[in-house]
């Protein structure tokens, strides 16, 4: 309960400030941006969901429903985006794309066409960020949506066919409406963290609740408009949340594969295989190798920028503070699921339900949830050590390590708390039983039995916090200490001075560290579907 009670506390300190008052800065931007970022936030959610939706359903029931050639490759290959943040594929696209990119360069040279006597689409538009986020984050639906489909019924789907349908008819009316729930929770993920992005939408000049929140809060100094906007991005939170709950009403969606044989993929060949094929790799081909090849050939031209000390104390300040964060969400993680194995009550559920939703949270409301209150405290305790002693200490914690640790934590427990979780639920309690009767209290059985047996599992646990610390801009932006820097600040700060090539070093540092969890879930996921 301690545990949770501080992890609850920044989101409580956000919904404070909603009836704190209006300041100027607060009615300066109700007056005159508030209606501008909620329309864009909106259009952002819903153009997002449609690209999720269309890619990933399309290539799960493809790779899942039909044999071509290609097909076991691009199988695990279309989840490999996950590993490549949509920030630093937005560096990517901007520099190809721009006006003084290969793209347009060679248009030109080939036509013969000068400035303004061609269009071309601008990337850097809202439209432009929707599109990089859809090819980041369309996996969630795939994933999700590919399990769906593997475990229709044979039967479900030969139904549609005696009813008339032909391949897309039993697609349309038969898999997606069967499906639907599976969908519709992973495009929900994927605007969730549409709604927590700040990279993207920040480097695009899209002006959002994210990019609004900084600039009350950095440009405005109004901590208190900040958090009244970060308590409006809540609720755009809570609408996607209540969304998903109400798509799926009172239908009840049961397992048609349950005692039947699920449906085998069916073999494609000639035009319908090749077009099958260029269908699935093309969100791999645009959401991880293009990118990725464009961030290496940036790259190999500034290989000799960081070699050095600089290189070497970014991925000491990144890796340090992830692997610092990683460790405790294990620990905090393990003793919250420990807990709830030991007492079953509704209470230790309940907070351990408030802990989980801190991952739904944007990072740039979490990170103004930190500062409210610990800046309180801070200025608090210096005014009462000053006047007790006389003595000048400073802000103690707000801008420290220890505030950006917290913060990650609030968002990111959640993660090591569930992948905990499923690794206790393995554990038969016989084996509890066995070592209590053996004269073991709680804590030695936890030490000695649970621990060996979930090693896999809090590594696992580990390794998804340490990447997803590693990506983490908006929180580690606005919390970080001075003078520390990590790869991801790096490179959104030489990006944002336009010093793409130099942006691209740590940027590939990232997404090289991010195909590990990427890799090892893929594994996992594979062989539990093929079991």
């Amino acid at each position: 309960m301690l545990i949770g009670a501080a992890l609850a506390l920044p989101i409580v300190a956000v919904l404070a400030n909603v009836f704190g008052g209006a300041s100027d800065a607060w009615s300066h931007i109700a007056a005159t941006a508030l209606t501008r970022y909620s329309v864009n936030t909106l259009l952002l959610l819903v153009a997002v969901a449609c690209g999720v939706i269309s890619m990933g359903v399309l290539s799960a029931w493809l790779v899942s429903a039909y044999r071509f050639p290609g097909r076991d490759t691009l199988e695990w290959a279309l989840m490999l985006p996950l590993a490549m943040p949509a920030y630093v594929m937005a560096y990517a696209y901007t520099d190809w794309l721009e006006f003084t990119g290969p793209v347009q360069t060679a248009l030109r040279a080939a036509t013969g066409w000068q400035a303004r006597e061609y269009w071309f689409p601008e990337i850097r538009t809202l439209w432009g960020a929707a599109v990089v986020l859809a090819l980041a984050l369309y996996p969630y639906v795939y994933l999700i949506a590919r399990t769906a489909f593997l475990d229709l019924s044979r039967s479900a789907i030969e139904a549609g066919r005696l009813a008339g349908y032909g391949p897309w008819g039993a697609f349309f009316r038969v898999a997606v409406p069967l499906a639907r729930p599976a969908i519709v929770a992973g495009a929900s993920l994927a605007l969730m963290e549409t709604l927590a992005d700040f990279g993207t939408v920040s480097y695009f000049a899209v002006e959002v609740f994210t990019t609004g929140i900084f600039k009350a809060w950095l440009s405005m100094g109004d901590a208190t408009a900040a958090a009244q906007l970060s308590a409006c991005l809540l609720g755009f939170v809570v609408l996607v949340l209540g969304l998903e709950r109400a798509s799926r009403g009172r239908a009840a969606y049961h397992n048609p594969a349950s005692g039947s044989k699920s449906s085998r993929p069916q073999p494609l060949g000639g035009p319908a295989a090749a077009l099958a094929f260029v269908t699935c790799a093309a969100p791999v081909a645009l959401g991880f190798l293009l990118p990725t090849a464009l961030l290496l050939e940036l790259a190999w031209g500034e290989r000799g920028l960081y070699a050095g000390a600089r290189m070497l104390g970014l991925v000491g300040n990144s890796f340090g503070i992830a692997g610092l964060t990683a460790a405790m969400a294990v620990a905090l993680g393990l003793v919250m699921a420990y807990a709830g194995r030991l007492e079953a009550s509704r209470l230790v559920t309940g907070v351990n339900r408030v802990v989980s939703l801190g991952y739904a949270i944007p990072g740039a409301v979490i990170a103004v949830g930190v500062l409210v209150p610990l800046g309180r405290f801070d200025n608090a305790l210096a005014g009462w050590v000053e006047q007790a002693f006389g003595i000048k200490t400073g802000l103690l914690l707000t801008g420290s390590v220890a505030a950006l640790v917290y913060a990650y934590l609030v968002r990111l427990l959640a993660v090591a708390l569930q992948t905990t979780d499923a690794g206790l639920a393995k554990i038969t309690p016989s084996m509890d039983a066995a070592a209590r009767s053996l004269g073991t209290g709680p804590a030695g059985v936890l030490v000695r039995v649970h621990v060996p047996l979930l090693a896999p599992s809090l590594a696992a646990a580990a390794l998804l916090v340490f990447v997803d610390v590693l990506k983490e801009l908006p929180a580690t932006f606005a919390l970080r200490p001075f003078n520390f820097d990590t790869l991801a600040i790096e490179a959104y700060n030489l990006a944002k001075d336009e010093r793409l090539a130099e942006a691209a070093v740590p940027a590939l540092v990232i997404v090289a560290v991010g195909l590990l969890p990427v890799l090892y879930v893929t594994k996992r996921y594979f062989q539990a579907t093929r079991s």
